[in-house]
């Protein structure tokens, strides 16, 4: 039966294909992205978790006042400057902060790597699981590559590595997404 002659798929599980087949061209083009400009794409991440630090205290600091007990409101509070003091430094000093960042990369790519690999074994016979095995090796090859390059490379190898990783993070989505396709048109 051609593409053009295969029963339609319902309309969610259409939109849910048009929504992760958009999702893919994205995450790839962010990759080649972060790829080409490594240093502003590290910077930036730098900036966007140094916010995220930076709003996550405030959230804390204005938690503490829900708290009903004494040392719940002493622990929200301390905790809520440890994070406000960690992003505005992550945003003042971004390039020190890629330095740190690069380490905690690492340990990203590694617990990834291991969390697809899993799920590679839970999905198995399925097709198009070996994907999810190919992003595993990648992630965890990508983590080895991080510890033994730093601190030195930290300038350039937390864009660089990011930016596979989304590259091939899309690209295994793209496959499984029209693989789904592929099954649901058979």
């Amino acid at each position: 039966m051609s593409a053009a002659a295969a029963p339609l798929a319902p309309a969610p599980i259409r939109h849910a294909f048009g929504w992760s087949l958009t999702m893919s061209i994205l995450l790839v083009l962010a990759g080649l992205a972060a790829i080409l400009l490594p240093l502003v794409s590290g910077i930036a991440i730098t900036l966007i978790v140094g916010w995220f630090f930076t709003i996550a205290g405030v959230l804390h600091l204005l938690f503490a006042w829900k708290t009903h007990t004494t040392s719940g409101v002493l622990f929200e509070i301390l905790l809520g400057f440890l994070y406000i003091f960690t992003g505005v430094y992550l945003l003042f000093h971004p390039i020190y902060g890629l330095v740190s960042l690069t380490l905690f990369l690492g340990a990203y790519f590694l617990f990834k790597g291991l969390v697809e690999l899993v799920q590679f074994l839970r999905i198995q016979p399925r097709h198009g699981s070996w994907w999810l095995l190919i992003d595993s090796a990648i992630c965890i090859v990508l983590a080895v590559m991080i510890w033994r390059a730093w601190p030195t490379s930290s300038i350039w190898v937390v864009g660089t590595l990011v930016g596979i990783s989304l590259l091939f993070t899309g690209f295994s989505r793209l496959m499984l997404t029209l693989t789904v396709r592929k099954a649901l048109t058979v």
